[in-house]
């Protein structure tokens, strides 16, 4: 991760996002990494991943370093989890002890990916209910958003709510006046959709200031904003954003209990994170 980092400083916040959208998708077994096959769509190109996700290369870098070393040991599942603990910890933020022994999967699901994962759009309210289905609370919820303290937006993610928010042809009240103005020159209508921003004032710093923006209505994404206008969020945004302490605190806790989303379906360890073992007598599989 150091060495990915050291390359290009949006590395750390892009592992980081592999946990999320592996573990909310079936548990956390590797699943978000398999290439599409010719009898499975996976979920790279699935809607909340298509575009978005990046540095798939950085797992494989590691898991080819980990075969050499002690082949068939350590699985793509726990690597996601082990580099994103090490993605946060690297960029200024805790560190912590993680659980191994996941198993990869043998299969993946667009349609469960495209289903389950928030949209930018979500609202505060979305967001606490899908966590709670994974036995999340609305203070992991907020925490857990904090993984935005690091990394970058693309304008398609915000140009609703800079130009047409909730059908009104105006942008989201809540946004900041004069972070409004930098968003439009960022993202101008018919401008580069791909062009991106920083997600807080200090992209490549783990830190509270991503809660401190929140409080200055200077949430990037809709769904970052949300969680301080919303009367359910709003003290744990306002708490994090007086408190790095309890924010790291309470980041680890989410994180931890993210990490123990596994359910009991068949798996292996892969050789290659990015397709399933190809012989019955390579694998390792666990029934």
């Amino acid at each position: 991760m150091r060495t990915a980092m050291i390359k290009e400083s949006r590395s750390a916040a892009s592992v980081m996002r592999f946990q999320f959208h592996d573990c909310f998708v079936n548990g956390c077994d590797g699943s978000v990494l398999l290439d599409d096959t010719p009898t499975m769509l996976g979920e790279k190109l699935a809607l909340s991943n298509i575009n978005s996700l990046r540095d798939f290369d950085v797992v494989d870098e590691i898991k080819a370093e980990l075969e050499k070393a002690c082949p068939g040991v350590v699985s793509c599942a726990d690597i996601i989890v082990m580099a994103s603990r090490d993605a946060v910890s690297l960029s200024g933020g805790p560190d912590w002890v993680v659980k191994l022994g996941r198993l990869d999967s043998l299969t993946a699901s667009q349609d469960n990916s495209s289903a389950i994962m928030p949209s930018p759009r979500s609202t505060a309210a979305a967001l606490v209910d899908l966590f709670l289905k994974y036995g999340l609370s609305p203070r992991d919820t907020v925490a857990l958003s904090g993984s935005h303290s690091i990394g970058e937006g693309r304008c398609f993610s915000i140009m609703y709510r800079l130009y047409n928010q909730s059908g009104s042809g105006k942008p989201d009240p809540a946004i900041n006046p004069g972070y409004l103005t930098m968003l439009n020159e960022l993202c101008p209508q018919g401008g580069d959709e791909n062009r991106t921003g920083n997600l807080d004032s200090t992209p490549t710093k783990f830190d509270n200031w991503y809660f401190k923006d929140l409080v200055h209505g200077r949430g990037f994404l809709n769904s970052d904003q949300t969680l301080y206008t919303s009367p359910e969020t709003r003290g744990y945004v306002v708490e994090f954003s007086r408190d790095q302490d309890a924010f790291f605190e309470a980041f680890v806790e989410g994180m931890i209990k993210l990490g123990d989303l596994v359910y009991d379906n068949p798996g292996e360890i892969r050789k290659n994170c990015r397709v399933v073992n190809a012989r019955p007598n390579d694998m390792f599989v666990v029934f």
